[in-house]
Order: structure tokens, then C-alpha cells, then sequence
């Protein structure tokens, strides 16, 4: 589109009422001066160039400017091409009137356009009158090419001459105060050239005394790289003592369009680069937050299951690396990620900024990377790691319990085994039947021995059995061989009650056939066995292991141990009263000088089994005593494990609280700029910060206590888990809250806002912000654009509720059913925003196009910078349409997808 066809909007009052004065001075002055042969050849010359100028564009020209246009034809051509728009159909005849006709209809058009013709008639033109043709043309070029030039308030023939003294007035030798002689040395046109490309005339070079060399200059110049063609001669301008004004008028006047349009071009492209650089940092930052949200959401897609992996050990070891690694997941590969999930909420608010202040629609990510599908990735990634860590905690005491049950297993059935050893042989033994009387009475004596003894053992076996029984619902890992042993203690033990009692009946069948036994052998018998099997409880009792977790519970054993030494004087009776019955045996032996055989036929047990046993229980009581000292010293250390945490916690939980607290009030605290709000919650943040060796500390603590196996803690209410989510949230708390400030200051600056305006917003907000947290609910909200002149109250404006529906949308897109302070802001400034729009691009891009419909590949490299070039290029659609080239590009959609719009 020319520079002559973008200036055809002006109103036609002005048109006419300007043309009538400055037409009436020009005809006089034609008149007058038309016959000079100099001036008239000048005239020929540019009038035939001009005209060819444009009528190249539909593939024609002429030769005879008197001649060419007798006919109308392409005269009307003419005006179609300069206008752009379409005339009557001409007349096909060759007769006088068809040509007329056609003239005619072209001088209809000239004066519907506002052109008061003054003495030019078709019949003159037809008839091939040079003077009135040369005048037509005149007027037409007037009319479209000069008429609307404007400049300062200035318009037409002052128009252009102030344009041009404004363009030429930084170079030497050059005045310009007509549009005759002030271009005869060719100096202007040279400074009007090297004015807008330098890089075509070296202006330093011309010298004042050669026109005829500056004017070819120009000339060649600007039919070369200017696309204005050759409309004068050098010499005839020079030997000419007053140079033709129209003929200046018309070739300077091409000079005019040229050098505009492509200042319009220049300021479209800008345009261009500053939308398209906008939207290039947004995709940036948006491909950035997918990047990052894809990263994290995979990172706790990863972690999930592991933390979810129930399948526990079957060695402590093994649940205590188990641990570790959780520690080292806590302290390494966590913390990392939370600066990122922060990061990201702070991206995504700044990206979202930004695109609201460039008029860009939101930002939408990916499906499932939304920051509430982040929120919730976390929130399931925290609930599930808190579960892990409950489960290693009770994995671990279950593991410890299975060691102490296995561990006194074995030591039971050690003892039960060693006790049975031998008895089914004996109990299967027939010496009854060869023995003496005394020998009978002996071993009837002795079998009720171990009936006794037998009995006495059944605790011990009842006990095994329990505790075969806990290992398998505690699931231990050894389950199988546990139960087999198990097995084979309860059938032997059945086996030995089915020979006791055989033997039994075999013995008192012969024990009518015999005498009684001694009594002093059984006495000692019965005795020794029971103080026996109490030896052996108490070896057991004093071997025993234990696992306590609290100074109460081994102050209870300690109790326990105490009460079982406060037996042991009664106990010592007990074997002195034993040992004085075999005492008596050996006195009556000596007496009666009876042999003995030094066995005792009713038992195995010796004096010196009990003297060795006893001595044994007397020996394992201090040890006893030792072990529980060295536990009541470790529990101690546990103890103040517990209040050294609890201190700690107890400082740095409601300290915690209290930086909430006092962040909050500093977010809605009206006094002071934005910039003083700032740096307050920076140097709470700085303050933040340096406190973390404080949470270090009690990380270690925490630590100590987790390996010391302590699982509870009566002197604070702060567990670590409820002081690492409070940190967490801390962290999160100011970084969000600084980011609040930011945007703040961001759209201040970009909406021009002022901080007394910015108080108001503040404080009118908080006025209706009920629940102090930062955010009004929508009656909050109604109310208070009601007090700021929104009629919204009558429930008979359905306007109203229309109005305010709509502003919802704007303030709350997501849904959330609250309105932030910030989008409050955006709210209350977005009516004053001066923003581009996508009809401004479309606009833009319409100019470099040159009116077309599209543009191609070539113009856009041409206009643009290479990396705005391609960027449109690579993003551009091909545009489909009658006569266009393979390389047109839909430039109108592109311009709507930029701001989100449907294609206009």
C-alpha cells in the first residue's frame, strides 16, 4: 500500500475548502507561466515519469502524456491504481463520445474526491490540449500525493516544504526555501537521501559547485535504491534560471512517501520486536517451569514407592542401614527439593505477573503440573514418609524384641534338653527286677524323686511353649527350626510322663516284696531336689536378660533383684538344713559302722552339687547387681537426652510460630512503601536464615536420641517431625511473602501506580478483609466495590450481578472462592493499563505487509531483526489465497494467538 493511499482518510470539507484557496493561486500562476517552453518541457518529463510510476503497477505506461490519455483509459486506470479503489466501467468504443465518456467519468471521480476543477473539460483533454492535460495531471497529483502531506499543522505544498527544511537543515550549503532554485545545485536532494540512508551518498564528498554531478547523483540514486524514478534532467534544471515548482513539487514529493512509509515501517517493526521479545521471555520462563515441575513430580514419583517398600528385614542390622538411609534421604535429597517445590510456586507467580502486565492470557501448564498438582505430589510424598518412618521405628522394636525372645528361647530349651538328657533311658531301664530289697525301695524312692523333679520342670516347659508361640505372631524370621524344637521338647516331655508312670506302676507292684528304704537318703532327696531346681530358677532369673526404656522400669527390677537377696539368708537355711541330712547319713554310717557305697540310691544330686550350685548363685548376684547399675546409668544419659531436645524444642517451636505470626502482620501493614515492606522481609528472612544452625543442633540431638533407641519424650509436646514441617513452612511462608511484595512493586511500576494509591488498595482491602489471613471472600468483596461505587447493591440490577460476575472472573480464575491482595491490585489497575493489543500487532504487521493480507518470508527478513525474523517466521502459518505466493504467511492469526484471542 503506498504512502499516497494511507492518506486518503482525511475529512472532505477540509479537502475542498483547502484546494479552492490554494487551487485558485496556482491557476492563476498556470496561466501566466504554462507557455514557457522550459518549464513546460520540465513539467512533460516529471508528470510522464510520475504517472508511469504507477501505472507500472498494473503493467502499463505512456510515452505521450497529451496523447496516451485522449481516450480515458488510462487515465481511469491511473486513478484506480493511485486510489485503490474502482471507477465505472469505461466505454469499449473508439468513437469521440466513447472517449469523452471515459474522460469523463475519470473528472467525476477527481471531483468527488473534494477537486474543484477549474477550466479543464473532457473535450480539451480528448482533445489532445497539453496545457489542460498537463493541468489535470496537476491537480490529480495535488490532490493524491500532496494534499494530505502533514507536518507540524502544516499540510500540502507548506506541509512538504517544512518537512523538507526539517530533514535538511543539519547540512551545510543547503537552505530550502521554495521548491524552484533552492534545487538547482542538487544539494538538497542529496541531503534528503543521506537524511535517511547514509549509506547510499557520502554527503561529505558533494561540493556545491558541481550540480550537474549532485543532481545525477540523486537522480541515479533513488531510481536505483529508492524505486523513484528519473523524472528531471540536470541540465535542465541547472540552465533554467527558475526551475518548474510543480515539477520539484511532484519528484520531491516522492521523496516524501518513500522515506515515510518507511518510517512507518521502522516503528511497526519495533512494535514487532518489542511484543515478540516479550513473548519470547514468557515461553521461556513457561518451557522453564514445565522443566523444573517435570523434574520434581518425577523425582517424587521415584521416591514414593521406595518410602512405600513395607518388606521388612530379618536382621537388626539389616532395619538399622534401613534407618540410616532414611536419615540421609532426610538430610541430603530432601532438602534440595523443597528449595525447588518453593522455587517453582515463585516462578509460576512471577511468570503469571508478567503475562497479566503484557496483556497476555494466563498461563496454563502441562495436565498434572499445575502448582495444586505439585501441593498435592508433596503432600502425598510427606503422608507416605511419615508412614515409612513409623514402620522402620516399629520394625526395629519388633526386631529387638525377636533377638530377646530368641535369645531366651534357647537358653530355656539349653537347659530343658541338658535336664532331659538320659531320662527316657532311665525311665526305661528294668534294674528293679535284680535289685535287692533295698535296692527297690531306693529306686522307688528315687522315682518319686523325679516325679518330683519332673513337676517342678513343667514350668520350664510351659514357658518354652509361650514363648515359640509370641515368636510366631511377632513372624521372627527363624520361625521353622524355633517350632521344630519346640515340637521335639513337647513329645519328649509327654513321652517322659507316659515312662514315669509305667515305672511307677512297675515299682509299687515289687514294693510289697520289700523293705522300706532309708529314710534319711529319702529325706535328702526330697530336700535336695526342690532347693535344687530353686538354684536353678535363680541362676536362670540372675542370667536373664532385659530391655527397659525408662529409669521407672529398671528401678522396678532393681526392686525385683532386691527382694530375690532378701530370700537368699532363708535359702542358706534351706542348704544347711539339705547338707546337715547327709551329714546325719554319714554320722549314722560312721556310728554303725555301716559301708556305704557313696551313692544315694534316690537321687544323683551330691552335697557337692549344691555347694557347687550355691556358690554359682552367690557369684551371679553381683554380677546382677552390676549389670543393673550400667543400665541405671544409661537410662540416666537417655534422661538427659530427653530434656536437652525438649529445651531446644521448646525454644525454637513457638519462636517458629512467632516469625509466622509477625511475617503475616508485616504482609497486610500498610505503613511504610513497598520498598521499606521489602526490606523488612528480607531481614526477617536473613534472620531466618542465620537461626538454621539452630534447627542443625536439634537435628543432632534428634539424631542421638533416634540411635540411643528413645521413643518418647514426656518434657515437650515438639516432636522433630512437627519442627521440620513448621521450618518448612516458614521457609515457604516469607519466600511466598517476598514474591507478594515483588509483584506488588512490579505492577506498581508498570501500571503507575503511586505508594498513597497503593495504601488505599491496602487499606480499604483490609478493612474488608474479616479474617485477617490476606484474602476477602466474595460478599467481602462485593462490599467493599460497593464502597468504592460499583452499584451492585439493588437484587433487581441484573447488571449488577452480571458486572460482578464478570469481575470475579477477572480477580478469581481458578475458582478458589477468594481474592488476594494482589489481584485486587491487578483488578483496580487493569482499566488504565496501556497495553499492546492484538489489533495493534495485526496493524503493525498490515503496514510492513504493504496492505496485503499477508506477508512473505522476504519481508519479514527485510523489516525485521534475524532472530524476531525467524522466531515469526518458524511460528507463522501459510496463508492460503487467489494469487499468492508459496511463501505468504497468515500473519493475522499469528498476532491473535500472541495475546489468545480467536483469529479476528
Amino acid at each position: 500500500m503506498t504512502a499516497v493511499e494511507t492518506q486518503m482518510t482525511y475529512s472532505n470539507s477540509y479537502t475542498i475548502h483547502h484546494e479552492e484557496t490554494y487551487m485558485t493561486q496556482e491557476e492563476d500562476w498556470d496561466r501566466d507561466l504554462l507557455l514557457d517552453p522550459a518549464w513546460e518541457k520540465q513539467q512533460r518529463k516529471t508528470f510522464t515519469a510520475w504517472c508511469n510510476s504507477h501505472l507500472r503497477k498494473a503493467g502499463t505506461q505512456i510515452e505521450n502524456i497529451e496523447e496516451d490519455f485522449r481516450n480515458g483509459l488510462k487515465l481511469m486506470l491511473l486513478l484506480e491504481v493511485i486510489s485503490g479503489e474502482r471507477l465505472p466501467k469505461p466505454d469499449k468504443g473508439k468513437m469521440r463520445f466513447h472517449k469523452i465518456a471515459n474522460v469523463n467519468k475519470a473528472l467525476d471521480f477527481i471531483c468527488s474526491k473534494g477537486v474543484k476543477l477549474v477550466s479543464i473539460g473532457a473535450e480539451e483533454i480528448v482533445d489532445g490540449n497539453v496545457k489542460m492535460t498537463l493541468g489535470m495531471i496537476w491537480t490529480i497529483i495535488l490532490r493524491f500525493a500532496i494534499q494530505d502531506i502533514s507536518v507540524e499543522e502544516t499540510s500540502a505544498k507548506e506541509g512538504l516544504l517544512l518537512w523538507c527544511q526539517r530533514k535538511t537543515a543539519p547540512y551545510r550549503n543547503v537552505n530550502v526555501q521554495n521548491f524552484h532554485i533552492s534545487w538547482k545545485d542538487g544539494l538538497a536532494l542529496c541531503a534528503l537521501i543521506h537524511r535517511h540512508r547514509p549509506d547510499l551518498i557520502d554527503y561529505s564528498k558533494l561540493r556545491k559547485d558541481d550540480p550537474i554531478g549532485n543532481l545525477n547523483t540523486a537522480f541515479e540514486v533513488a531510481e536505483k535504491f529508492l524505486d523513484i524514478p528519473k523524472m528531471l534532467d540536470a541540465e535542465d534544471i541547472v540552465n533554467t534560471p527558475k526551475p518548474d515548482e510543480k515539477a520539484i513539487m511532484t519528484y520531491v514529493s516522492c521523496f516524501y512517501h518513500a522515506f515515510a512509509g518507511a518510517e512507518q515501517a521502522e516503528t511497526a517493526a519495533n512494535r514487532i520486536c518489542k511484543v515478540l521479545a516479550v513473548n519470547q521471555e514468557n515461553e521461556k520462563l513457561m518451557e522453564e517451569y514445565e522443566k523444573l515441575a517435570s523434574e520434581l513430580l518425577e523425582w517424587i514419583r521415584r521416591t514414593i514407592p521406595w518410602l512405600e517398600n513395607r518388606v521388612a528385614e530379618q536382621t537388626m542390622r539389616a532395619m538399622q542401614q534401613k534407618l540410616e538411609d532414611f536419615r540421609d534421604y532426610r538430610r541430603v535429597h530432601k532438602p534440595p527439593r523443597v528449595q525447588e517445590k518453593c522455587q517453582l510456586e515463585i516462578n509460576f507467580n512471577t511468570l503469571q505477573t508478567k503475562l497479566r502486565l503484557s496483556n497476555r492470557p494466563a498461563f496454563m501448564p502441562s495436565e498434572g503440573k499445575m502448582v495444586s498438582d505439585i501441593a498435592n505430589a508433596w503432600k502425598g510424598l510427606e503422608q507416605v514418609e511419615k508412614g515409612y518412618e513409623e514402620w522402620l521405628l516399629t520394625e526395629i522394636r519388633r526386631l529387638e524384641r525377636l533377638d530377646h525372645l530368641a535369645e531366651k528361647f534357647k537358653q530355656k530349651c539349653a537347659m530343658h534338653e541338658a535336664w532331659t538328657a538320659g531320662k527316657e533311658d532311665l525311665l526305661s531301664q528294668k534294674d528293679y527286677e535284680s535289685a535287692s530289697l533295698m535296692e527297690i525301695r531306693a529306686l522307688m524312692r528315687k522315682h518319686e524323686a523325679f516325679e518330683s523333679d519332673l513337676a517342678a520342670h513343667q514350668d520350664r516347659v510351659e514357658q518354652i511353649a509361650a514363648i515359640a508361640q509370641e515368636l510366631n505372631e511377632l513372624d521372627y524370621h527363624d520361625a521353622a527350626t524355633v517350632n521344630t524344637r519346640c515340637q521335639g521338647i513337647c513329645d519328649q516331655w509327654d513321652n517322659l510322663g507316659t515312662l514315669t508312670q509305667k515305672r511307677r506302676d512297675a515299682l509299687e507292684r515289687v514294693e510289697k516284696l520289700w523293705e522300706t528304704i532309708d529314710q534319711l537318703y529319702l529325706e535328702f532327696a526330697k530336700r535336695a531336689a526342690p532347693f535344687n531346681n530353686w538354684m536353678d530358677g535363680a541362676m536362670e532369673d540372675l542370667q536373664d536378660m532385659f530391655i527397659v526404656h525408662s529409669i521407672e522400669e529398671i528401678q522396678s527390677l532393681i526392686t525385683a533383684h532386691d527382694q530375690f537377696k532378701a530370700t537368699l539368708p532363708e535359702a542358706d537355711k534351706e542348704r544347711m538344713a539339705t547338707l546337715g541330712i547327709h551329714n546325719e547319713i554319714l554320722k549314722i554310717a560312721q556310728t554303725y559302722g555301716i559301708k556305704l557305697s557313696g551313692i544315694n540310691p534316690y537321687t544323683n544330686l551330691t552335697p557337692q552339687d549344691i555347694s557347687t550350685k550355691w556358690d554359682t548363685v552367690k557369684h551371679l548376684v553381683p554380677l546382677r547387681d552390676q549389670m543393673l547399675q550400667e543400665e541405671v546409668a544409661r537410662q540416666q544419659a537417655n534422661e538427659r537426652l530427653r530434656r536437652q531436645f525438649a529445651a531446644q524444642a521448646n525454644i525454637i517451636g513457638p519462636w517458629i510460630q512467632t516469625k509466622m505470626e509477625e511475617i503475616s502482620h508485616v504482609s497486610v501493614d500498610i505503613a511504610g512503601s513497598l520498598e521499606e515492606q521489602m526490606n523488612s522481609l528480607k531481614q526477617y528472612e536473613q534472620n531466618i536464615i542465620n537461626y538454621k544452625s539452630n534447627i542443625d543442633k536439634l537435628e543432632g540431638d534428634h539424631q542421638l536420641i533416634q540411635e540411643s533407641l528413645i521413643f518418647d519424650n514426656k518434657h515437650t509436646n515438639y516432636t522433630m517431625e512437627h519442627i521440620r514441617v513448621g521450618w518448612e513452612q516458614l521457609l515457604t511462608t516469607i519466600a511466598r511473602t517476598i514474591n507478594e511484595v515483588e509483584n506488588q512493586i512490579l505492577t506498581r511500576d508498570a501500571k503507575g501506580i503511586s505508594q498513597e494509591q497503593l495504601n488505599e488498595f491496602r487499606a480499604s482491602f483490609n478493612h474488608f478483609d474479616r479474617k485477617r489471613n490476606g484474602m476477602m471472600d466474595p460478599d467481602d468483596f462485593r462490599a467493599c466495590l460497593i464502597s468504592m461505587g460499583y452499584d451492585l447493591v439493588s437484587t433487581l440490577n441484573l447488571l449488577g450481578e452480571v458486572e460482578f460476575a464478570r469481575i470475579m472472573t477477572l480477580v478469581d480464575p481458578n475458582n478458589t472462592g477468594v481474592v488476594t491482595f494482589q489481584a485486587f491490585i491487578d483488578f483496580m489497575t487493569r482499566e488504565t493499563a496501556e497495553t499492546d493489543t492484538a489489533e495493534q500487532v495485526m496493524a503493525s504487521f498490515k503496514i510492513l505487509a504493504s496492505d496485503k493480507n499477508y506477508i512473505t518470508v522476504e519481508e519479514l527478513r527485510r523489516e525485521l531483526p534475524p532472530e524476531q525474523a525467524e522466531y515469526c517466521i518458524s511460528r507463522m502459518t501459510r496463508f492460503v489465497g487467489p494469487n499468492s505466493p508459496t511463501d505468504a504467511l497468515d500473519y493475522i492469526s499469528f498476532s491473535s494467538a500472541l495475546y489468545g484471542e480467536s483469529d479476528l
